[in-house]
């Protein structure tokens, strides 16, 4: 299943993944505190994130359905396709084209790739 999400409904999701499980009023205040919402705007994403099976919201108490790890993934395949036409070797190139790696990096990387690569 594909999951979308906006930049407002990550934010509410990294609380949530923190916190969970947790109640809704809970909810309101670290998003008072932590995103600066209104109490009708978290409520707002907890009903939009459970039209999308994101998160369950039953008897006040709110927990995700989906993990981090999920959400980040979809999200990064996504940008990829959008912005590099699923090209990971253009993503790496434009993002390196200013930067250099530390030799910790550039090893990661490497053992990354070769756990990724297909026999």
């Amino acid at each position: 299943m594909e999951y979308h999400i906006s930049e407002s409904e990550y934010r509410f999701m990294e609380i949530l993944w923190e916190e969970e499980p947790v109640s809704s009023m809970d909810m309101v205040r670290f998003c008072s505190e932590r995103l600066n919402w209104k109490k009708s705007t978290t409520y707002t994403v907890i009903r939009k994130l459970s039209e999308k099976k994101i998160v369950n919201s039953k008897n006040t108490i709110v927990r995700s359905l989906v993990s981090k790890d999920c959400i980040q993934r979809q999200e990064s395949a996504c940008f990829l396709k959008r912005k590099f036409g699923g090209s990971l070797p253009s993503f790496i190139t434009a993002y390196l084209q200013d930067r250099k790696l530390t030799k910790e990096e550039a090893e990661r990387l490497q053992k990354l790739i070769q756990d990724a690569t297909e026999d």
